[in-house]
């Protein structure tokens, strides 16, 4: 016997009634039922599962290595301005001035985060226009404000970290060896 239903509603009332019929007979009686709908959702949303968890993969591999672009970046900031740093460390800057001299990295974060968020917003227009040409489905493109808050957040946060280390580096030199390069 095959039932077809005309909404989700209908489905769940037939599986109810199929259930409630279940509890009360033996287990020769009872009545077997394959959603194939549910099948269907079910492996749809495995795939779309799987897609996704591949998508954040290369989301994080792209993060660790423009982290690392961003430290080797301002390594060579720091060897180039060697000389620049004894003529500060000499005239009496700390070793945390010139470390904040080169966390400049949270300016770059910032200001990529914000670009990429811009770039995401142009992206996301005709990206709809396209998809609902296709299907017919439309606003399917869409960044949340709290989400691109949340991407420029993680975008300066990782800028930093990649900018401590050269930082660090910089405001360990020896005035006199800074001088004396070049």
């Amino acid at each position: 016997m095959e039932f077809y239903c005309s909404d989700f509603e209908g489905k769940d009332k037939i599986v109810d009634f199929i259930k409630q019929y279940n509890s009360g007979v033996d287990e020769e009686k009872s009545i077997t039922y394959t959603d194939y709908v549910g099948l269907m959702m079910s492996s749809v949303t495995t795939i779309i599962n799987a897609i996704s968890y591949i998508l954040i993969a290369f989301v994080a591999i792209s993060l660790v290595v423009s982290s690392i672009m961003i430290g080797i970046i301002t390594y060579i900031s720091v060897l180039e301005r060697t000389k620049e740093i004894g003529i500060l460390r000499s005239i009496g800057a700390s070793k945390k001035d010139i470390s904040r001299v080169f966390n400049e990295t949270v300016i770059v974060g910032f200001v990529a985060g914000i670009i990429g968020i811009l770039v995401t917003l142009l992206l996301n227009i005709p990206i709809n226009i396209i998809v609902e040409h296709l299907t017919d489905i439309a606003g399917i493109s869409a960044l949340p404000p709290a989400g691109g808050a949340i991407l420029v957040i993680i975008s300066v946060v990782l800028t930093l970290i990649a900018g401590l280390i050269p930082s660090s580096v910089a405001a360990k030199k020896d005035p006199v060896e800074a001088l004396r390069s070049e």
